[in-house]
């Protein structure tokens, strides 16, 4: 995603040029996810409305998530490159001598358990600030950091459960006297099961947000949430992710549903398909219609974990024949999907915004989301889309049933979708606010 940018509204006394910026994320593009996208937008602007400053991206070679515990999953070869003014460095991603993939969350598992273990802050904050520096195990980015020859301004750190790449951006920050924004994408998760947001709200992590110049929450629920965990409310600022719809809209359904031979009504997830998005509750809500006798097919697109993978492996040979299974497709060939398709289903607990219902609703599509994570603060329930409860299949089933029956209700929701984007979440609007918040931190207004 490289559309031409749109400059933001910003005051007109610009800061002082040169300034040195850094952002720093677990991956970044090529590869696309929600916080990659926000944070390759931010950096691409920041360069674009400030060429007199530099702007620089840390993050790790990895291309597929689970190559931060486990081998042989796809890597990013570049180390070094430059992209829309923005200079991009990988470092890679190392793993202890051990076997077993499962070493490094059983490692996240017992930093949540010192954690939530009785000892006071000051024994349990600096033991966590040492374990994690090693989930993940990046050494050459913390290394790289403090030996770059320019002084870093301002460093803005993504993705709280990257413990060991935030702690790194932390510790230069408080040591180079440097201003420290962090952008935790904190997971809620089911408001009655603590077992996703653990791992966000360590002592450590809530530490680091406390201390902080800045913290950039998703919505509403995340900055309340977050604010009872003892985050300052003055320091945390809400901004969501923006979207451009030149990336998203014009795209071509025809030529999709003839590449893919689809006819008659065509449910999609687009998303990392895994249990806690929801993919396995859509399979299965899918197949209560298709036992019905209800004709629909379901499109999967987007990067694919290992335990969905097994999921798909075992359905019958009859199910998989109504599913398009695509796992990662290019930017054109989304744009045509999100054209062809009549519902976006992603009934996730962990997303803390969800950029894929601004995507289908700039399409004038519906969409149904789960009642977990920040969700619930970006779909309006019966307004613009349809909530249900994570896990309830059978409701599920019928809220996709009911709206490919319903045109009208379908339409009214996904045009209601799209005024909502348009107004609140394009780019121009969200890099304004954190410019702005930018600004104030190294004392420019």
């Amino acid at each position: 995603m490289t559309a031409t940018l749109t400059p933001p509204a910003i005051p007109s006394t610009a800061p002082r040029p040169g300034r040195n910026y850094l952002h720093i994320n677990p991956r970044y593009f090529p590869y696309i996810g929600g916080s990659e996208y926000y944070m390759q937008q931010l950096a691409e602007r920041l360069a674009a409305v400030e060429p007199a400053s530099k702007v620089s991206v840390f993050t790790t070679d990895a291309w597929d998530l689970e190559h931060f515990w486990r081998a042989g999953k796809r890597t990013i070869p570049e180390k070094q490159t430059r992209l829309n003014r923005v200079e991009i460095e990988r470092f890679p991603v190392q793993r202890f001598p051990v076997v077993s993939p499962l070493f490094y969350p059983g490692l996240r598992r017992v930093l949540s358990i010192l954690s939530e273990s009785p000892l006071p802050d000051r024994l349990a904050i600096p033991a966590l600030n040492q374990l994690c520096r090693v989930t993940p195990l990046v050494p050459a980015l913390t290394r790289e950091i403090f030996r770059h020859s320019e002084k870093f301004d301002l460093v803005h750190a993504a993705n709280a459960p990257f413990d060991s790449l935030i702690r790194a951006g932390f510790d230069y920050c408080r040591k180079r006297d440097a201003a420290f924004a962090l952008t935790p994408f904190v997971h809620l998760g089911e408001t009655e099961d603590p077992a996703v947001r653990r791992f966000y709200i360590m002592r450590h992590q809530l530490d680091w947000m406390k201390r902080a110049d800045a913290v950039f929450t998703m919505t509403t629920l995340e900055r309340d949430f977050l604010h009872q965990k003892g985050v300052p409310e003055s320091k945390m600022h809400i901004v969501g992710v923006g979207i451009d719809p030149s990336e998203i809209e014009g795209g071509d359904g025809a030529a999709f549903r003839e590449k893919h031979h689809i006819e008659g009504p065509m449910v999609f997830f687009q998303g990392t398909a895994a249990y806690d998005k929801g993919t396995h509750h859509t399979v299965q809500a899918m197949q209560r219609l298709w036992q019905s006798g209800f004709e629909v097919t379901l499109v999967i697109a987007g990067p694919v974990m290992s335990q969905f993978q097994r999921f798909y492996d075992e359905l019958p040979e009859n199910d998989k024949s109504k599913i398009r299974f695509l796992k990662f497709i290019p930017a054109e060939e989304k744009r045509d999907l999100f054209a062809a398709g009549d519902l976006l289903v992603m009934p996730s607990r962990t997303d803390s915004f969800g950029i894929v219902y601004m995507e289908a609703w700039l399409c004038g599509k519906p969409v149904i989301g789960a009642r977990a994570g920040g969700v619930p603060a970006v779909i309006s329930d019966e307004q613009d889309g349809l909530l249900v409860n994570f896990g309830d299949v059978a409701d599920l089933a019928d809220k996709i049933k009911g709206l490919l029956k319903d045109s009208a209700l379908a339409d009214r929701l996904g045009q209601a979708g799209r005024a909502k984007v348009l107004e609140n979440y394009t780019w121009p609007v969200v890099f304004g606010k954190v410019y702005s918040v930018y600004r104030q931190i190294l004392g420019s207004d």
